[in-house]
Formats: C-alpha cells, sequence, structure tokens
C-alpha cells in the first residue's frame, strides 16, 4: 500500500513539474501545490526555477554591482590542451596586471620581485607600517583555481591586506599546471614558508589566501604539522576550496546563482582534474578538509550567501571548532565567491580585510 502511495505521488510530482516548466505558477497558492507535490516524499528538495533579485538591504551600490554582473565569458572555457591553457590564462591575467599600478597607488603600497628558496615571490609593503607591526610578516597563496594568477595578476588580494591591515607580506608566485600540476604548488608554499621561518619569528607570523589559496592555506598547515616546520600564528583562509570534488550543499544550491564560478562543471572542475593530475581528489593535501585540523592555529573565514564554495567554508569552519580550534566565519549578503576582494572601493571590502587584519593583530606576538 506504501509503495503505491510512494509512486501515485512521485507521478502527482513529475506531472506538476512537467506543467511547472512550461507555465509557471501565477499565485503563491499555486506554488505552493505545486512544491509540496514535487517535495512529497524523502529526498532531495526540488524548486522552481525563479529569478534571485540583487540585494540591496546593508549591501553598498558598489557591492550591487558585483552581484548583478553577469556571468564571465569564461566560466564554462574547456581548454583542449596546454596551449590553451595557457591562453586563457594569460588572457585573464592581462587585464588585473594593467590594474596593479592603479590599485598599489591607491592602497598606498610599494611591490618588490624576488626569490625566495628559488621560487617566483612578491614582497608587497605599505607606505606606512602600522604600528605594532614592525615585525610581522605575512605570507599570501593566491588563488585562481590553480591555473590561474600567474606574476602579478596574483597580488590584489595582497595588496588589498597590506594596505588596509598595514602589514608587510610576501606573496607566493607559485608554479601552476599545465606545466606543474600537483605538487608544484604545495612544494613552492612549503619551501617559502620554510625559509620565512628561519628569519622570522613565526608567533609574528600568518598565511592567507582566497579559494584556492585558502585551500593551500590548510593544506600548507596540515603539511607544516606533519614535516614538524613550525606553524604560523593565525590563518586566513577565504572561501577556501577545501572540497575539490563536487561535495558540499552549496555546489548544488548556489548553481548558476554564484556568478563569479557558476558551476563546478565549467573550467573549475576541469582545472581540478588537471591540477591533481589523477591522484585522489579526498587526498587531504588537495582537498584539506579531509586532513586532521587538530592543533591548527585560530583561523578567520570569508564568504557570502551566494557563493559556490559556501559549504566549503562552513564544513571547513565546523571542523576546525570541532578540533578545538578558534575559528570566525564572516558570511556576507548576496556576495558570490570572493566578490570581497574584487572592488577596493566597496565598504565590503574594506570590511572584509579590516576584519582579517585585526584577527591577525589580536593573534599575532609583537
Amino acid at each position: 500500500m506504501i509503495s503505491r502511495i510512494s509512486r501515485a505521488a512521485a507521478l502527482l510530482a513529475a506531472v506538476v513539474l512537467s506543467a511547472c516548466s512550461t507555465q509557471a505558477p501565477q499565485t503563491y497558492a499555486e506554488k505552493a501545490t505545486a512544491q509540496a507535490a514535487a517535495n512529497a516524499q524523502p529526498g532531495g528538495r526540488r524548486s522552481p526555477a525563479q529569478l534571485s533579485p540583487v540585494p540591496t538591504n546593508e549591501v553598498s551600490p558598489q557591492m550591487q554591482a558585483l552581484i548583478a554582473a553577469p556571468y564571465p565569458p569564461h566560466f564554462n572555457a574547456a581548454p583542449k590542451d596546454a596551449a590553451e591553457w595557457k591562453q586563457l590564462t594569460n588572457s585573464r591575467a592581462a587585464p588585473v596586471i594593467a590594474a596593479i599600478p592603479a590599485l598599489k597607488q591607491k592602497l598606498g603600497v610599494s611591490v618588490q620581485a624576488t626569490k625566495i628558496a628559488g621560487v617566483n615571490a612578491f614582497i608587497v609593503t605599505p607606505n606606512k607600517i602600522a604600528p605594532g607591526n614592525e615585525k610581522r610578516l605575512l605570507m599570501h597563496v593566491h588563488g585562481g583555481g590553480y591555473v590561474f594568477g600567474p606574476g602579478e595578476s596574483a597580488l590584489p588580494e595582497a595588496i588589498l591586506l597590506a594596505g588596509i591591515g598595514g602589514y608587510k607580506v610576501v606573496s607566493v608566485d607559485y608554479r601552476m599546471p599545465p606545466d606543474f600540476p600537483y605538487p608544484a604548488a604545495m612544494d613552492d608554499a612549503m619551501a617559502v614558508w620554510k625559509e620565512l621561518v628561519k628569519t622570522n619569528r613565526p608567533r609574528n607570523m600568518a598565511v592567507f589566501g582566497t579559494s584556492t589559496g585558502g585551500a593551500m592555506t590548510l593544506a600548507l598547515v596540515l603539511r607544516a604539522k606533519a614535516e614538524n616546520v613550525p606553524l604560523p600564528a593565525a590563518i586566513a583562509p577565504g572561501t577556501p576550496w577545501s572540497d575539490i570534488s563536487k561535495i558540499g550543499d552549496s555546489y548544488q544550491t548556489n548553481e548558476w546563482i554564484d556568478n563569479i564560478l557558476v558551476t563546478w562543471d565549467g573550467w573549475l572542475g576541469r582545472a581540478a582534474l588537471l591540477y591533481a593530475a589523477g591522484r585522489d581528489l579526498k587526498d587531504p593535501q588537495l582537498s584539506p578538509i579531509y586532513g586532521d585540523f587538530k592543533g591548527f592555529p585560530p583561523a578567520i573565514l570569508t564568504s557570502g550567501t551566494r557563493d559556490l564554495f559556501l559549504s566549503n567554508t562552513v564544513r571547513t569552519h565546523r571542523k576546525l571548532r570541532r578540533a578545538g580550534v578558534e575559528a570566525e566565519l564572516n558570511v556576507y549578503e548576496g556576495q558570490s565567491h570572493a566578490q570581497y576582494g574584487i572592488n577596493p572601493d566597496a565598504p565590503e571590502t574594506r570590511e572584509a580585510f579590516g576584519d582579517i587584519a585585526r584577527f591577525f593583530d589580536r593573534h599575532l606576538g609583537r
């Protein structure tokens, strides 16, 4: 009897959904009836196609413009070979690099290219080091899905935190696919960290990065623990790609809503597989959410309600808390992936990086 009812309910749901696909309900009552039928059985939830308006409450005009922007043209890029990956990477890097001089001037910082432990890097120095930060040093690991952000195009986030927080920052220009898949990026980040702690006190140092950089920040701590290397005093893994596979609620709920990443099934998933180079995507050095977070330094995480990586961020935060780690979570209204770091004139940008700077100030030595 129960199975007959279940089959009947499923059939009704299918009929209702079919009708909804051709003609959307015109009233709340019709929509409620359709949704009740579509979700009559335990299991995944079905929702109607609907418009998500740009939020205006508690969202600045600058951020509203970012939220309203169309999808990036590369969201579904499918490079067929190394040459096409490099072409895509360079085409995305060019406008960012062109904007760096103005960003440096706006934030009041200087940038010096260097090599640390044989790895390309940049030293970002604010014109005015904030009082108390004279002996402090931050290490930055840039984002970009392991394929974007070569050279100076990796610098905007480092410039923002250096300028807003008054910290000296070392930004790691790590090697990337297609020429250098895993573990090249992590090898470079780890080499720089090991070199920096030779001449700086780890208790005066922090590591930060967004997206891929957030995941690499977490993976670096895991690796430092395993290799008995000193840990930073604090970390800021912003909207971390902590699960490189398509696991997590917001990979579904925010798909097509996030106007930065859009979907895992576009360039993002292809970049994940390119970087992993056949390795298990649940390897903690690829997906640090599967690592042991016990003994981690205090962490501050940032995301947005439309972020495809919101679940990555939330899962990381909860796992840190369960491991007994002090962890803060900031989630911004309406923002897609890492939009808090795009427009330096947006109040939310100053707020996000100001929060990170103050968090570091509380946890770093002097």
